[in-house]
């Protein structure tokens, strides 16, 4: 990783103290950081809601949305268990026997991950949620690696407590709330491109991303609009296919 690129990350993680901070795409900001400063191959984010309840939030790919919303309807994983006890759990492979959560380790093998590295989301004694890093090949992350990842993760939990913590809990529970919220709108309006544009559902998250980013809007307001059909599927088109999506992020 180069020292620009981990300069920019936690200067864009540190950036929160704005009017119209938005938590979801804060946490897609994580998720995408962590794979772009951390090299691994895929990232997910699990936060607690306003029920104590973990809910998938942020997902680098499609592939590692998948494989944490298995750990919350099996009620096991990595990820599950980082929460639960406020401490990083790394699965240096995979294919190792006995598997702490066999079913969970062979749909992750199948979606083409060998490790798995989760840290917890925590400032103090209170856990938010959890960040779960995937790689292809198997093997724990470097002692650099893994502080650095622990530090983001940090970074973006102090930037959702921030206002809270000494003053309003209620607001915080309001915008974790909102972000969960989002998310539902997003994953719909995903839907609504995809069967529109006929394209695959990451590639429809890259065109709701990239449009609202161009007309300076939160991707919650841009998705309402495409589900109620106010935004041109014209429009949406031209701008899926001025960008191709990324590979990287599809792996």
């Amino acid at each position: 990783m180069s020292t620009e690129n981990l300069a920019e990350t936690f200067v864009e993680l540190a950036d929160t103290l704005v009017a119209d901070f938005d938590p979801f795409e804060f946490m897609h900001l994580l998720a995408d950081r962590s794979v772009s400063t951390l090299a691994v191959d895929a990232a997910g984010i699990l936060l607690v809601d306003h029920h104590d309840e973990l809910q998938v939030v942020a997902a680098s790919s499609d592939r590692a949305r998948v494989l944490e919303l298995f750990e919350l309807q099996h009620l096991q994983g990595p990820c599950m268990e980082c929460y639960r006890t406020s401490a990083p759990v790394t699965v240096a492979s995979l294919a190792d026997e006995p598997q702490r959560w066999p079913e969970f380790s062979s749909v992750a093998r199948d979606a083409g991950f060998s490790a798995v590295h989760a840290l917890p989301m925590r400032l103090r004694a209170q856990t938010v949620g959890a960040l779960n890093l995937f790689t292809a090949t198997e093997g724990a992350l470097s002692e650099s690696t893994f502080r650095i990842a622990q530090a983001m993760a940090d970074v973006a939990t102090i930037g959702l407590l921030q206002a809270q913590i000494i003053s309003d809990q209620e607001l915080l529970t309001g915008q974790l709330q909102h972000a969960l919220q989002s998310r539902v709108l997003v994953e719909q309006a995903k839907g609504v491109l995809a069967e529109r544009l006929r394209i695959d559902m990451g590639r429809a998250f890259e065109t709701l991303r990239r449009y609202a980013r161009s007309h300076n809007e939160h991707l919650s307001t841009v998705a309402e609009d495409i589900i109620a059909g106010a935004i041109d599927m014209t429009t949406l088109a031209e701008v899926d296919a001025a960008n191709p999506p990324d590979t990287r992020s599809e792996r």
